[in-house]
Formats: structure tokens, C-alpha cells, sequence
């Protein structure tokens, strides 16, 4: 069993255990504990996904940082699909690119695919290795590095400090 894959499952799991709670009663704390401890002695026995994970303070900043480019993404896109609503004349381009990333840990690569899928406008179709398939609204390119700065380098610049 891998130990800091083990320990952030049983906080993440008791974390969310007192959010759907909705309060931090002794009961809730007890029974939220060890329904934790359990599930994770349980599950993580080949729990690998957290390993790559750095805990360190640049890595949380890294976090934040990478929570605020996400939302800006997530606005400046949703803008742009609701123009290319409105105005049905605005030319599209519909297509599947492919793009590279960096990216090794197999968190840090569902967290970017994720993030490419919930910005309006673009949707993973699938992961190969370093290769990202994606559907996008208006190809603005046929190269795979342009397409690769265009749409995943600004979250791959904070996900490499974060997940490595």
C-alpha cells in the first residue's frame, strides 16, 4: 500500500464526508473518520493515483493559481460560445485536433483533460499516451504545436508543479 496515497484518500474522503454533512457534530467526526479509514484500507491497496501529487507550499500556490487561469479560460470561452449562439454567422470550423502535453502522472493528465472538456467550446475525445484528442469548435490550425499552445499549455504550466 502506498502510505501518501492512502493518507490524502482517507482526508479527501472525511472532507467531503463533512461537507455532505454539513456540520462537525463529534458524531459526524467519528462516523466520517473511520468510514474513511475504512473505505481507504479497502480500496487503496494498488491506490496509486495520489503519488505524483506534490505537497509543497509552491505547489499549493500552484493550485490557486491554476484554479483562477480555469475560471478566466471557463468565462472567456463560455462568452465565446454564446456569441457564436446568438450570431449564428459568426464562421465555425468543427474539428478533432490532436495536442501534445508534458504531463506524466496519470492525475495530473485527467485533471487537464477535465479542464479541456469543461471549457465550453472544446471536449476530449481521448487520451494516448502523451496525445490528447480533442473537439473543437473553430480550429484556428492544422499544427499540432500551435493547436498544443492554444489549448493546453495554459493549464500544463501549472499542473507540471503541481502533479509533476
Amino acid at each position: 500500500m502506498k502510505i501518501k496515497s492512502f493518507i490524502i484518500s482517507i482526508i479527501t474522503l472525511f472532507v467531503i464526508w463533512v461537507l455532505l454533512n454539513h456540520r462537525l457534530t463529534p458524531e459526524v467526526f467519528i462516523s466520517g473518520a473511520v468510514v474513511a479509514f475504512a473505505v481507504g484500507l479497502i480500496f487503496c491497496n494498488s491506490c496509486d493515483i495520489f503519488n505524483d501529487l506534490k505537497l509543497t507550499p509552491k505547489a499549493f500556490f500552484y493550485s490557486f493559481l491554476y484554479i483562477l487561469v480555469f475560471l478566466r479560460e471557463l468565462v472567456k470561452s463560455n462568452f465565446d460560445v454564446a456569441k457564436r449562439v446568438i450570431s449564428p454567422k459568426l464562421p465555425i470550423n468543427p474539428g478533432i485536433v490532436e495536442v501534445k502535453t508534458k504531463l506524466k502522472s496519470k492525475l495530473g493528465r485527467m485533471i487537464l483533460t477535465n479542464s479541456i472538456t469543461l471549457t465550453p467550446g472544446t471536449f476530449t475525445v481521448e487520451l494516448l499516451d502523451d496525445r490528447i484528442f480533442i473537439h473543437w469548435i473553430d480550429v484556428k490550425s492544422e499544427n499540432i504545436e500551435e493547436d498544443t499552445n492554444m489549448i493546453v499549455r495554459k493549464f500544463e504550466k501549472y499542473l507540471e508543479v503541481i502533479y509533476g
